[in-house]
């Protein structure tokens, strides 16, 4: 697997980048890598990101080189670790405003298009842009659709949409640019509950249709 290219990020923190090209085989290997850097003296906190990972360090008590250094080595030995995540099941209403572009873009009909987005056995990446957004990886190659040219002012929350060649939901009421293709009741994010994020990075996720509306 390619080397990782590791640079500073300010003078506390370093980032472990591995490139555009987003795998599990990758992101397991990410995931691998985040235990070994929790487990480094003078660690801060650890943020495994897609294809990336971020450290932050206390300045007073480690360097920049020795730490880059340390993560190289651990990165040579890390195996393509399976976190053994949890498995979810999605509810979701396929009536989202962009279903039926994302059907023509494929060459398919909408009831194909639930067909194969529900058939797909995702998982979870690593969660970003907001609090419990799950990028989840397993989309079907067919379903992969670039983002719109010009994002909505406010998606609400619930919404599953597709971006590029992944798919998630939103877990409030946001800006977005993903094609959405329908909505789920499912609270994805509860400060009150523990863990509050309803998806973990490596839980594995399955969407059942539960009404579809052309």
């Amino acid at each position: 697997m390619t080397k990782p290219r590791i640079h500073p990020l300010g003078d506390t923190a370093l980032v472990c980048d591995i490139g555009p090209l987003a795998t599990l085989d990758c992101q397991r290997r990410i995931w691998a890598l985040t235990e070994s850097a929790r487990l480094m003296p003078h660690i801060i906190e650890v943020v495994s990101g897609m294809n990336n990972l971020t450290i932050v360090f206390d300045p007073l008590q480690a360097d920049y080189e020795t730490l880059a250094a340390q993560l190289e080595a651990a990165w040579d030995g890390a195996c393509e670790t399976d976190t053994g995540g949890a498995q979810i099941e999605i509810p979701v209403t396929y009536d989202g405003p962009d279903l039926a572009d994302v059907a023509k873009h494929a060459g398919i009909g909408i009831d194909e298009v639930v067909k194969r987005h529900t058939a797909g056995d995702y998982i979870v990446f690593f969660l970003g842009f907001q609090p419990g957004f799950a990028y989840l990886g397993g989309l079907d190659a067919s379903l992969h659709r670039p983002r719109r040219p010009a994002p909505r002012l406010e998606v609400p929350a619930g919404s599953v949409g597709i971006g590029g060649a992944q798919t998630g939901i939103y877990p409030a009421v946001s800006p977005g640019g993903w094609n959405l293709i329908g909505r789920t009741e499912l609270k994805l994010f509860d400060p009150s509950r523990h863990p509050p994020t309803l998806m973990q990075p490596g839980d594995r996720v399955r969407f059942t249709a539960v009404e579809v509306r052309a």
